[in-house]
């Protein structure tokens, strides 16, 4: 079994002036594996909304590293040009997708970066603003491990266990949030076998998730999103394990749409249903999920996802990107920190607080 990553998400090559970042297109997997250059902060702006690079924290390190490429151009301007410049990237990239907080706050390490700098010129700012993507870049890498190692001790040999989406090493810079707790378990020698929904209407979890799976040689077997009920009630299933893109301060978690569908089946049968993510995934200005804002996506992603028309032409298409799972349906938050178990406001506060 090969549970080490013989991919990449993302990467910055070169220096602050000319580098670029470089990025694995994940419209194109399972079939082609083709990387992109992504040289200005309009590619990546195009990158992120149309989900050649996607899941909350990879969204938010590309960002990071959009930030450096918007302002390689500015490097000679006088230090408030420079930093005007900062803040309109800032703004732009925060446009290209509402529901992953993680973008957000790694938008607002870059702006506070540019403002606490004092001394020096532009070129020297614009150093630190690479320095401290690649910081974020870093932090991100070693929570994924540390995820993964929390969420591990859940696991016993022989398991099954359901993920919706791809909350992978394509999902962040390093192992991913879910998909890192199956990893640390199968270098922990735990023999696991993993159900991936394949999550419509893009199809994250067949495309993504199951290639992913496949390349480290973990068994995954894929369903049919519909399918997750019936596979539970055959007694298939020991555990769900699922990312998230924004959780409120009481532990209602916004994932990929048909999350939520899970987690009701998964409390029917009374299995234990966890959500692994990174603490910059926590969002304490909002009381609860109500106030997650959640993302519409084009009609065209129902109506002609697979390469031809499969609703006729003139009907009507709701198309939610995500959707939220209330903490009463959570068994656990596993984060960089370790598990909150039945998580409410006061719980996911000590955690996050060090309590």
């Amino acid at each position: 079994m090969c549970v080490m990553a013989a991919y990449e998400t993302l990467r910055w090559r070169g220096n602050a002036a000319t580098g670029v970042l470089q990025l694995l297109d994940q419209t194109l997997l399972p079939e082609q594996r083709q990387e992109i250059d992504c040289r200005t902060v309009q590619q990546v702006w195009e990158a992120i909304r149309v989900l050649r690079v996607r899941g909350a924290p990879a969204i938010g390190v590309s960002a990071a590293y959009g930030v450096v490429l918007a302002t390689q151009g500015l490097r000679q301007e006088p230090l408030e040009s420079f930093r005007a410049g900062l803040r309109q990237a800032c703004e732009y990239l925060a446009g290209s997708r509402p529901t992953a907080v993680n973008l957000f706050w790694a938008l607002n390490r870059m702006q506070q970066c540019g403002e606490r700098w004092s001394g020096g010129s532009a070129a020297d700012l614009h150093e630190r603003l690479l320095a401290e993507a690649v910081q974020i870049d870093d932090e991100d890498r070693r929570m994924c491990l540390a995820i993964g190692q929390h969420g591990a001790e859940l696991l016993q040999s022989g398991m099954n266990v359901l993920t919706h989406c791809n909350a992978g090493g394509l999902a962040t810079a390093g192992d991913g949030t879910a998909l890192a707790v199956i990893f640390a378990a199968a270098r922990a020698g735990k023999r696991l076998h993993v159900f991936a929904d394949e999550t419509r209407p893009l199809l994250q979890g067949a495309r993504l998730t199951a290639w992913e799976l496949q390349q480290r040689g973990i068994p995954v077997t894929v369903i049919c999103d519909n399918m997750a009920g019936q596979v539970m009630r055959e007694g298939r299933v020991d555990m769900v394990i699922t990312g998230a893109d924004r959780i409120a301060a009481n532990g209602d978690a916004a994932n990929k749409i048909g999350t939520y569908s899970v987690a009701v089946l998964a409390k029917h049968h009374g299995i234990p249903f966890c959500v692994a993510a990174p603490s910059s995934t926590f969002d304490l200005s909002l009381a609860d999920g109500s106030g997650i804002p959640i993302e519409e996506r084009q009609a065209e992603e129902v109506t002609c996802g697979f390469g031809r028309r499969t609703v006729p032409e003139g009907v009507a298409v709701y198309n939610p990107a995500f959707d939220v799972t209330p903490a009463g349906l959570i068994t656990a938050l596993i984060t960089e920190r370790g598990v909150v178990r039945s998580p409410d406001r006061d719980s996911v506060l000590e955690h996050l607080s060090g309590g």
